[in-house]
């Protein structure tokens, strides 16, 4: 047998005794342990919340997606994988943003809302939109969003339905798209100088219609998951 039928036989489906090996019908495995895997890297300060007491945080997390986690303390990089327990196609998407949202600040309890169908994390820079070289700039727009004794980033949540977390250079938000977009806007507005009474009347403003169109976002995204079961 020349070469080139030798690699033919081997890509063939064929059993070794040369018979055509039937299609196998079922429910089908998309996912081989290692198939998916993500890499992020956070403050070596947040590494012990990720971990948890006893590496409860980081099994929790391995549990509900399934997936493998392994944390260089040194370094702070996390790799995440998807095992053969990982079922959901986003599972290891999720799990990231699990892993980021406490590395930005966020406790576990309050990370963990990610796993809710529809909830999102977007990570605002306020260095993107602090101008200028001033020393105390970025420290006091920090200073403006939290506000005096945190009492303005518990407004932009209890209006915006939002989860936010000011660490270091950046504002993580927690949240449904639209939660996460008024909420978003309202830090913006601030960090680029805006009277913190406009803000909270724009928060006021868009609080009436959040509710309905936050509805309306989660009916239309059980009637997607309906349709995907369907197929």
């Amino acid at each position: 047998m020349d070469e080139f039928e030798r690699l033919l036989k081997k890509y063939e489906r064929i059993d070794k005794d040369g018979k055509p090996i039937e299609e196998e019908t079922g429910e089908i495995d998309y996912f081989a342990e290692g198939e998916q895997e993500e890499f992020v890297r956070i403050p070596k300060e947040r590494i012990a919340v990720l971990i948890g007491r006893k590496g409860k945080t980081k099994k929790e997390i391995e549990e509900r997606t399934g997936t493998k986690i392994e944390v260089d303390s040194e370094t702070g990089e996390v790799f995440i994988t998807s095992t053969g327990e990982t079922k959901d196609p986003l599972a290891v998407w999720k799990a990231r943003d699990v892993v980021l949202a406490i590395g930005r600040g966020f406790s576990p309890e309050r990370a963990f809302r990610l796993f809710n169908e529809g909830e999102i994390l977007e990570v605002v820079n306020l260095t993107d939109i602090v101008v200028g070289n001033e020393k105390n700039a970025l420290p006091r727009v920090r200073g403006r969003i939290i506000g005096r004794k945190g009492r303005t980033r518990e407004i932009i949540e209890e209006m915006s339905g939002a989860d936010v977390s000011v660490y270091g250079k950046t504002v993580a938000i927690i949240g449904n798209p639209i939660q996460v977009e008024v909420a978003r806007t309202a830090i913006e507005k601030l960090a680029r100088g805006s009277p913190h009474g406009v803000v909270y009347r724009y928060l006021e403003r868009r609080k009436k219609d959040l509710e309905l169109e936050s509805s309306s976002y989660y009916e239309a995204l059980e009637g997607k998951a309906e349709d995907w079961e369907e197929e």
